[in-house]
C-alpha cells in the first residue's frame, strides 16, 4: 500500500516553548515552509492549534503552492457543526480540494473558549455527533433534522458541498475508548504518536478489533515522530543529544508554559514508555519529549538516514501507511525529509509490494 508523508506548517521555531503564539505572522516563512514541503515531496502539512488559525493559513499556504495538501487541526463543537461544514466546504474549494480535517477533542476542557464539558468520554461522544453531522451535510442532498444528546438540528443542510467526494477526509488522534469508538465510526485515518513497535502493534490490532466489532473497515494509521538525521550514528546522536538540552532549557525558562492543566492518555503513555529508557528498538528517542515533560508528539527516531528509513519501514510492516515528521528545524529539515528520508520508504514500499503481488500470483 502507498505511503503518505505529512510535514508541519508552523509559525514559530520548534525548540520554543508553547506560549500564545503573539507574534507577528511572517508569510514569507510560511510560504517558504510550505514550498520546501511540496518541493521535497510530502503530501501534506499538518497545521496544528495555536498562534494563527489553521484553517487561514491553509488557504494562504494554498495560493503559495499546486500540489501540497493541508491537514487542518479543529476542535469539534467550539463553532457550530453546520458553520464548520460550510466552512470547510468552502476552503475545499478555495483550495483545489487539498485539505482534511484533523479532528482534536482534547483531554480536558478549553473554558477560555466557551467549552465547559470536563468529562472526557462524553467529549468524544459530542466529537462522534459532530463529526457525524458535518459528514451528512457534505453528503445530503435533503435537509434533515439531528436529535442527538448534544445536538439537535432542524432542516439543516449547507448550499455548497465539498470539492472532494464523497466528502472531505477526517482524521482523528486519541489514545481513550472513546477515540478508538470515534474513528471507526467517523474517519478514515488514526493518528498516533511514536511509541515502541510492540505498544504500536497492539494498539493497531485493538483499533481494527473495535472496528470488526463495529462491522466497519477500520481507519489507515498514522505515526508521528521527529526525525532526527546525521551522517553518521554518532553525530545523528550528539545532535538529538544537543537538542534535549536546548529543549529543556527553553522549557524550563517559560514559568507560564509549565502551567498543569493534565495530562493525555498519550502524555500518561510517553511517561510510562519513558521509564522503561530512553532508547527503544532501532532508533526510538523518548527524551526529546521528557525534555518538555510529555504531552505532545515529540518523541524521535534517531540515525543515520538508512537507520531511520529501516525504522520507518519496521513500522510500515506492523500497519502505518501515513507518516507524520515534523523537525526542530523546521525548514532545513523537511528540505533533509526529502532528500534522504521520503523517496528511499517510498521505493522501498513499492519494492516489497511488488513482492507481496508476485509471491500472490
Amino acid at each position: 500500500m502507498p505511503v503518505e508523508f505529512v510535514g508541519g506548517l508552523f509559525a514559530r521555531n520548534q525548540y520554543s516553548p508553547r506560549q500564545g503564539g503573539s507574534e507577528k505572522l511572517d508569510l514569507e516563512y510560511l510560504r517558504d515552509l510550505a514550498r520546501a514541503h511540496e518541493h521535497a515531496g510530502f503530501d501534506r502539512v499538518l497545521i496544528a492549534n495555536g498562534g494563527g488559525d489553521p484553517a487561514y493559513l491553509a488557504a494562504y499556504a494554498a495560493s503559495q503552492t499546486e500540489r501540497l495538501g493541508f491537514m487542518i487541526a479543529h476542535r469539534p463543537a467550539l463553532m457550530a457543526p453546520t458553520i464548520a461544514a460550510r466552512a470547510y466546504a468552502t476552503l475545499d474549494h478555495i483550495t483545489g480540494g487539498r485539505i482534511r480535517l484533523h479532528a482534536i477533542t482534547g483531554h480536558i476542557a478549553e473554558p477560555e473558549h466557551g467549552e465547559t464539558l470536563a468529562d472526557k468520554a462524553q467529549r468524544y461522544q459530542r466529537t462522534g455527533e459532530y463529526l457525524d453531522i458535518v459528514r451528512r451535510l457534505w453528503t445530503s442532498d435533503k435537509p434533515f433534522d439531528y436529535a442527538g444528546k448534544f445536538f439537535q438540528l432542524k432542516d439543516a443542510s449547507i448550499p455548497l458541498k465539498p470539492l472532494q467526494q464523497p466528502h472531505i477526509p477526517i482524521s482523528l488522534g486519541g489514545s481513550s475508548d472513546g477515540a478508538y469508538e470515534v474513528a471507526v465510526h467517523h474517519t478514515d485515518l488514526y493518528a498516533l504518536w511514536a511509541e515502541p513497535l510492540a505498544d504500536v502493534a497492539e494498539r493497531i490490532a485493538k483499533l481494527r478489533r473495535v472496528a470488526e466489532s463495529a462491522g466497519v473497515p477500520a481507519p489507515r494509521v498514522s505515526l508521528s515522530a521527529r526525525l532526527i538525521i546525521g551522517p553518521t550514528e554518532e553525530i545523528a546522536w550528539q545532535r538529538a543529544h544537543e537538542i534535549v538540552a536546548k529543549l529543556k532549557a527553553n522549557h524550563q525558562a517559560s514559568a507560564a508554559w509549565k502551567q498543569d492543566r493534565g495530562h493525555a492518555g498519550g502524555a500518561l503513555r510517553q511517561q510510562e514508555i519513558a521509564a522503561r529508557g530512553d532508547r527503544h528498538d532501532r532508533a526510538l528517542y523518548m527524551a526529546t519529549s521528557t525534555a518538555i515533560g510529555t504531552g505532545a508528539d515529540t518523541t524521535s527516531l534517531v540515525g543515520t538516514p538508512e537507520t531511520i528509513v529501516q525504522s520507518l519501514l519496521d513500522y510500515y510492516d506492523i500497519g502505518v501507511t501515513t507518516f507524520l515528521n515534523r523537525g526542530y528545524e523546521p525548514l532545513y529539515d523537511a528540505i533533509d525529509y526529502g532528500r534522504w528520508i521520503i523517496s528511499a520508504v517510498r521505493e522501498e514500499v513499492r519494492r516489497r509490494d511488488k513482492q507481496k503481488e508476485k509471491a500472490v500470483a
